[in-house]
């Protein structure tokens, strides 16, 4: 819309013919004027030329009679001499014009200025977003000062105001209101799962990742640099998960836990007259006759001393009899791990129990827990693998008959790789 301003012209002869008259001494003009001393006369000042920035938020300056006028740029000036013929005239006039009100000319020592929002004193109206202070002059309406009109901030301009939202949302529609911005939808941040929050957003990760420091990326967990305990032998970290591993003759259990491999029923390579033992982590084949001459098998792993030759079993024990076992390596101790006990009981007899050989490092200690057994205690901790034999020898004293005897039982023991 063309902004038209009318400006009438009148020819100021009553002023002239007051100079000519009555010859004015005096050199001090009123503001807006200065004096021209070879006229003898005080002259409109052209503010427009003289001041760079006298119109602010892209009006233009217009010069008159004592001030200028400040008028925004697609304005149009029409001058006129008090006829009904008008023309349009140059935005900077070559001649001063007259002030604003036609029906009130203006001597040449009344000032009218405008404000930086480009409307006079003395208006009657103001441009939109403007108001008449106290003193006739328009300035700017501040619309942030007056009412809420934005939902978030409010952001005042020359004649005008804009709302913006806070980070997060968006204007609506209406230019007033602010509504959330979807980042999930809208741009995608996060590397695995995003989820909508008014205002902003949140980033998850896949089970076995975390979050990077920019809260947005995922790294993966190394989860057997957390504990030793991830796995009962050996931890493999991957992308997102770990998996745990388990030596040769073992076998996973569930997820973690290690189970050995009882090959003695899964496959051997045992011969016939052979028997397969399994210990922990692996198997080893033992003889299915472990009796050496003089002794003769008289039943599953016991050998008997009956030779016809005289003397041959003197001061030999009665019987032996074999036995295996298997412990783990680096077991705790002190820990009791086989029980020897007589099987033929007699009243009058009385009953003897020691380690014969094996123990030379002092490995094992014989408790005796009653007056027909004893236990086998481990006192030091042994590593695998390995194997010892332990000769445990039992002693009968017959005091009525003035009998004595011994039966010995040969225990082998295997000790394991691994501490499972």
């Amino acid at each position: 819309m063309m902004l038209e301003i009318y400006l009438v012209m009148t020819v100021a002869a009553s002023a002239v013919s007051q100079e000519a008259e009555e010859p004015v001494s005096y050199t001090q003009c009123t503001e807006g004027y200065e004096y021209d001393p070879i006229k003898e006369v005080c002259t409109d000042i052209d503010e427009c030329a003289l001041v760079s920035d006298a119109c602010k938020g892209g009006m233009k300056c217009i010069n008159h009679y004592g001030g200028y006028l400040c008028l925004p740029q697609n304005a149009q000036i029409f001058v006129t001499n008090g006829d009904e013929s008008s023309q349009p005239t140059d935005p900077d006039p070559q001649t001063p014009l007259n002030p604003l009100n036609p029906t009130n000319p203006q001597n040449p020592q009344t000032r009218t200025q405008s404000n930086h929002r480009g409307v006079a004193a003395g208006a009657s109206q103001c441009l939109p977003g403007f108001t008449l202070d106290e003193q006739n002059y328009c300035q700017d309406r501040n619309e942030c000062m007056l009412s809420h009109y934005c939902m978030h901030r409010c952001v005042n301009t020359a004649g005008s105001y804009y709302c913006e939202c806070k980070d997060g949302y968006q204007l609506a529609s209406n230019n007033h209101s602010c509504v959330d911005v979807n980042e999930c939808d809208l741009t995608q941040p996060c590397q695995h799962q995003c989820f909508n929050l008014l205002g902003s957003y949140i980033c998850q990760c896949d089970q076995g990742y975390e979050l990077a420091p920019d809260s947005v990326s995922c790294v993966d967990i190394d989860e057997c640099a957390f504990s030793s305990y991830m796995c009962q032998y050996v931890c493999i970290n991957s992308p997102g998960g770990y998996s745990c591993v388990c030596p040769e003759g073992y076998q996973l259990q569930r997820t973690r836990m290690c189970q050995d491999i009882n090959e003695c029923d899964t496959g051997h390579e045992c011969r016939e007259d052979e028997m397969c033992w399994n210990y922990y982590g692996g198997h080893r084949c033992y003889p299915q006759n472990p009796c050496q001459e003089p002794y003769v098998l008289t039943s599953e792993n016991r050998c008997s001393c009956q030779s016809t030759s005289q003397g041959a079993c003197r001061g030999l024990p009665q019987s032996i009899v074999y036995k295996y076992m298997s412990i783990h390596s680096e077991r705790t101790v002190p820990a009791d791990i086989f029980q020897i006990q007589a099987t033929n009981i007699f009243s009058s007899a009385h009953y003897t129990f020691r380690i014969k050989a094996g123990n030379d490092g002092g490995e094992f200690f014989l408790r005796r827990f009653s007056r027909v057994g004893a236990m086998l205690v481990l006192t030091k901790s042994l590593e695998g693998p390995q194997e010892l034999i332990v000769d445990l020898e039992m002693i009968t004293q017959h005091t009525a008959m003035n009998y004595r005897s011994s039966s010995l039982l040969r225990l082998t023991i295997i000790v394991g790789p691994y501490p499972f």
